[in-house]
């Protein structure tokens, strides 16, 4: 595409992503709701990661997840590596690489079986696309490279020299099954480090020059860490845009979560993306990038480059979620969607609440408290605007962020997900308590919900519309045991909640 091409779709409204796109199964009766199914350090004790996901299958579709995203499958450089350590895409825990066959997941095997399970009970499943870069090469290779200014990459601090960098990745264990690309340096544009003295800190390959078309904090951001990819290469291009498709056939696969994407060409990714989707013949494939900012004029650029190629996580809204969560009564609920993509492009957000990134000492650290996690799932799941995900370490017991009390109020969020739907009316009621109701659509029941972060004990009340069609309905709570409310014959009625917490009234 021309550059021409490039500046007139800028300024063409970007087509709502979500909508174009597979959000469950063919024929899914269910509402879409997406599941990251992993920590930064999940195991099982006894069982494969894979396996341990085949087990719970049953469970997750009966809680009304439609697809699951699973951790990057490939072979990793360490040994116990996540997988954003890509050392080897074409290795799904095949080869004997990095001393071991398995991924810290499991085998090839276990994750086509998984997957193949999760597929017979109705759920998609989305590959974690790590794209970005590479780590744990081979081979030292010996070039010149120049060292760069950390905070400002367009800044050079040295001259050109040379340095000897990890950057050759022959794939001995896999030998040329599946893709015959060997990588060296030609294939990267820098590193950060200097084998030959030692040295750690940004080098640019003396060659190249940062890619233009990614985000400019830190003057330009194409590195991020270990040797970064060079996506202008055209034999990196037709290995990756051939790799896309691949994974997706062999595990049966209906999209990718795409990692790191401010650091990467855009004009790369939306080929990549364009490219897997015609040579797939599925239009419809789904995709959703992580571009981690939470300020809405640093996301909405890149939602009008895409042009509802990709979906976003909506790091805004989570931000406000983490600050809500900091702030307790002080912050003003009434304006927790202020600034969100949620709340200005609904049809391209991927909601969430906390992700294996924003857990407490990990990078990005901003985890939403215990005291607002209820509320903050309530916002995301009840509303039916935006596609929500929901976080493994706030559902199941793990070693990082599990709380049982906030875990089995989630679960009853997401079964009173299923049961209600409808036309969504909202009531800022109070800066410390608002409510909204759904008023039912024939399948789904009418409820109206109530969201409160005060501290002091109280009962709010909020008075709200459930439609004169449900006058005289008696409506129950569902949080909590016990509680009835008859709607008058103007079809409102006065819901209430205890202070800090969620009420839901469902109709009887």
């Amino acid at each position: 595409m021309d550059s021409f091409q490039w500046i007139t779709d800028l300024f063409r409204p970007p087509v709502p992503a979500l909508s174009r796109m597979r959000l469950a199964p063919p024929g899914s009766k269910t509402e879409p709701l997406m599941l990251q199914f992993f920590t930064w350090d999940a195991l099982h004790p006894t069982l494969s990661w894979w396996a341990f996901f085949e087990e719970k299958v049953p469970r997750i579709a009966e809680l009304g997840f439609t697809q699951v995203w699973l951790p990057p499958p490939n072979k990793a450089a360490a040994r116990d590596g996540r997988g954003y350590d890509v050392y080897d895409l074409w290795d799904l825990g095949e080869f004997n690489h990095k001393g071991n066959i398995a991924t810290r997941w499991g085998t090839r095997e276990e994750l086509l079986k998984a997957c193949d399970a999760a597929k017979r009970h109705g759920i998609d499943i989305l590959i974690d696309g790590v794209l970005n870069h590479k780590l744990g090469a081979d081979r030292k290779e010996t070039f010149s490279a120049i060292p760069v200014d950390n905070n400002n990459r367009l800044k050079e601090i040295g001259k050109a020299r040379k340095i000897d960098g990890w950057t050759a990745f022959d794939f001995p264990g896999r030998g040329n099954k599946y893709s015959s690309m060997k990588w060296n340096k030609s294939h990267f544009t820098g590193l950060d480090w200097d084998a030959r003295t030692r040295s750690k800190g940004v080098y640019r390959m003396a060659d190249k020059k940062w890619s233009q078309n990614v985000d400019s904090e830190l003057g330009n951001y194409d590195y991020l860490l270990g040797v970064d990819i060079d996506h202008r290469h055209p034999a990196v291009v037709e290995d990756l845009k051939a790799w896309g498709p691949w994974v997706l056939e062999q595990t049966g696969s209906s999209g990718f979560r795409l990692d790191a994407i401010k650091h990467m060409d855009y004009k790369f990714l939306m080929d990549f993306i364009k490219t897997v989707r015609h040579q797939r013949g599925d239009p419809e494939m789904f995709a959703v990038a992580e571009l981690w900012s939470g300020d809405l004029r640093a996301v909405l650029p890149y939602v009008k480059r895409f042009r509802g190629e990709t979906a976003f996580f909506d790091v805004p809204l989570h931000m406000n979620l983490h600050n809500a969560s900091k702030k307790y009564s002080q912050y003003d609920l009434r304006a927790i969607f202020r600034n969100s993509l949620v709340d200005v492009r609904p049809h391209d957000a991927v909601t969430f609440v906390d992700n294996h990134d924003t857990v407490p000492g990990q990078s990005l650290e901003s985890w939403v408290q215990d005291n607002f996690k209820a509320q903050a799932y309530a916002l995301i799941l009840l509303r039916g605007i935006g596609h929500p995900c929901v976080f493994f370490g706030d559902l199941w017991p793990n070693k990082e962020c599990y709380n049982e009390t906030t875990s089995k109020a989630i679960l009853k969020i997401l079964e009173a997900r299923q049961l209600m739907g409808g036309k969504l009316t909202e009531y800022s009621h109070e800066k410390n308590c608002v409510g909204f109701v759904r008023e039912g659509d024939g399948s789904k029941a009418a409820c109206a919900v109530l969201i409160s972060n005060a501290e002091r004990e109280r009962v709010h009340t909020i008075r709200m519309s459930v439609g004169k069609i449900n006058s005289g309905a008696l409506y129950r709570s569902f949080m909590t045991q016990h509680g009835e409310i008859t709607v008058g014959e103007d079809g409102y009625a006065e819901f209430t909640c205890f202070s800090n917490s969620v009420q839901i009234w469902l109709k009887a």
